[in-house]
C-alpha cells in the first residue's frame, strides 16, 4: 500500500501545483530604456520587475487590473542601472491580468 501511494505521488505532476494565468503587458515607454518582466507570484498576487537600462532616471507608473476589481496603481523612480519590483495583491483569484506600464524619462 505504501508503494502504491508513493507511486501515485510521483506520477502527479508538480507543475499542476504551480500558479499560472495570462498576463497582458501594455508598455508606453516614451523614449525611456526600461526592461519589464512580469511574474505570477500567487493565485491572487502578481509582480512586475523593472530595470532601467538608460543613462537618465525614469519615473514609472503601473496599473494592475484584474477583472471587475479596482485597478492597483504603483509608482516607482528608477535611477540609471537600477532594478525594482512592483507587486499587487487582489481580493479575488486572478484569471487574466492586465498591466499598463507608463514611463517618463526625467
Amino acid at each position: 500500500m505504501k508503494r502504491l501511494c508513493f507511486a501515485a505521488l510521483v506520477i502527479f505532476p508538480l507543475s499542476a501545483l504551480a500558479v499560472s494565468y495570462p498576463v497582458d503587458l501594455e508598455q508606453e515607454l516614451n523614449g525611456a530604456e526600461v526592461l519589464a518582466s512580469t511574474e505570477t507570484i500567487d493565485r491572487d498576487m502578481a509582480g512586475l520587475v523593472l530595470q532601467n537600462l538608460g543613462d537618465r532616471p525614469v519615473e514609472c507608473t503601473a496599473s494592475f487590473r484584474n477583472g471587475p476589481e479596482m485597478p492597483r496603481t504603483r509608482r516607482v523612480t528608477l535611477e540609471s542601472g537600477e532594478s525594482k519590483p512592483m507587486t499587487a495583491k487582489f481580493k479575488r483569484d486572478v484569471i487574466r491580468l492586465r498591466i499598463k506600464l507608463t514611463c517618463e524619462p526625467q
